[in-house]
């Protein structure tokens, strides 16, 4: 069960985000309003959300999940792959720092990013992008395993993140679209294929047994509805345009 989050208020700057998703500039209002039902939401899940102000110096700043990974007791402070993103971690490690015991830091020539960390009970699954390489991989399950925990890799070819197109919902179930349908990492899964028409709420978030789904996607939905879950539905849109996803909006802990 998480209790915690953080999250990051949006910036005027992310109309300049990195973007890869064709989708046109966010609307920088809109998007203020969207996160705050986001934080709303994650405040009706039972967390207590600690928002941190916008840093206009980062575009993709609000894209807090890929700063660090939160584990048991402590955090694992990410180096991104992405090079005008590094700053972030700087930002937010003071926060960190009053809320969470041990910090690790991942070094030099490795790269990692939260987006490409999916945790199943102690396991984390790595994923291996173009934001997070094996050096880094290494490292993160160096760590885990002096925190008790294990971690493995899994190479991507088509996603920008390990969760762009799977997410672990909980109770043995998992949602997987693209070339995570029948990755043999993953057999042990009972798995929701995700198709390609609803690819986006691949990356649906599990809260306390609330899934949040991003709007538009109603097959995702009833799918997850049918394995006797709650689901709220969120408009997202804003963060859609620039790769973003629901888990990457915040830090659950």
């Amino acid at each position: 069960m998480f209790t915690q989050a953080i999250t990051r208020q949006p910036c005027k700057a992310m109309i300049d985000g990195i973007s890869t998703a064709g989708l046109g500039p966010p609307d920088y209002e809109l998007a203020c309003s969207q996160h705050a039902d986001y934080i709303a939401a994650l405040e009706a899940c039972g967390l207590v959300v600690t928002v941190l102000p916008a840093v206009q110096e980062y575009p993709d700043s609000t894209f807090v999940e890929d700063t660090a990974v939160m584990l048991p007791g402590a955090v694992i402070l990410t180096r991104p792959g992405a090079v005008s993103r590094r700053g972030e971690v700087l930002q937010i490690r003071p926060t960190l720092e009053t809320l969470v015991g041990e910090i690790s830091i991942i070094q030099p020539p490795g790269t990692l990013e939260g987006g490409d960390v999916m945790m199943v009970g102690t396991h984390f699954y790595i994923g291996l992008s173009d934001r997070t390489n094996e050096a880094g991989a290494r490292q993160m399950i160096a760590i885990l395993e002096k925190c008790g925990l294990t971690g493995s890799m899994v190479a991507l070819e088509e996603m920008l993140h390990l969760k762009s197109g799977v997410s672990y919902i909980e109770s043995g179930n998992l949602l997987a679209y693209g070339e995570f349908i029948g990755k043999p990492e993953f057999k042990q899964f009972d798995t929701l294929k995700i198709s390609q028409s609803e690819a986006y709420a691949a990356n649906s978030l599990w809260l306390n047994g609330t899934v949040l789904v991003p709007q538009g996607h109603p097959d995702t939905a009833i799918a997850i509805e049918s394995r006797g879950y709650t689901v709220r539905m969120l408009n997202v849109s804003e963060f859609q345009k620039l790769d973003g996803g629901l888990s990457c909006l915040s830090l659950r802990f």
